[in-house]
């Protein structure tokens, strides 16, 4: 937000005040993007849970699968709204796969710990 704030009074203050923003907004986006990644982390331990865990706990392995796959989810959300704002194509698109795969594999990796509990 801080960047929007620079002045724009002259040619050389917009392009520096442009050329903020877009870093800014890069940044808005890979924030969330690494916390999208270290919620897909906490899948692998989901499984554990699921797997070995306690019996009676295996609910509680269950909620915490769809629970990570939301918070992946809901970081990924802010990453797409984020680049939106991005004007460097290259960028854009390789971040953008990222999202795509990390996504993916939530609702894969999601399913499959769903379908190991047996009630």
């Amino acid at each position: 937000m801080a960047s929007f704030k620079l002045p724009k009074g002259t040619e050389q203050e917009i392009e520096v005040r442009k050329s903020t923003i877009q870093t800014a907004m890069k940044n808005a986006a890979l924030v969330p993007l690494e916390v999208a990644k270290s919620a897909s982390d906490m899948m692998d331990l989901v499984g554990k849970v699921i797997e070995k865990g306690n019996k009676n706990a295996v609910t509680d392995g269950a909620v915490a699968a769809m629970m990570a796959r939301t918070a992946i989810l809901s970081a990924l959300y802010n990453v797409k709204i984020n680049l939106d704002s991005v004007k460097d194509v290259e960028f854009v698109e390789r971040v953008g796969k990222e999202v795509v795969q990390i996504e993916e594999k939530a609702y894969n990796i999601e399913k499959a710990l769903l379908r190991k509990v047996k009630l």
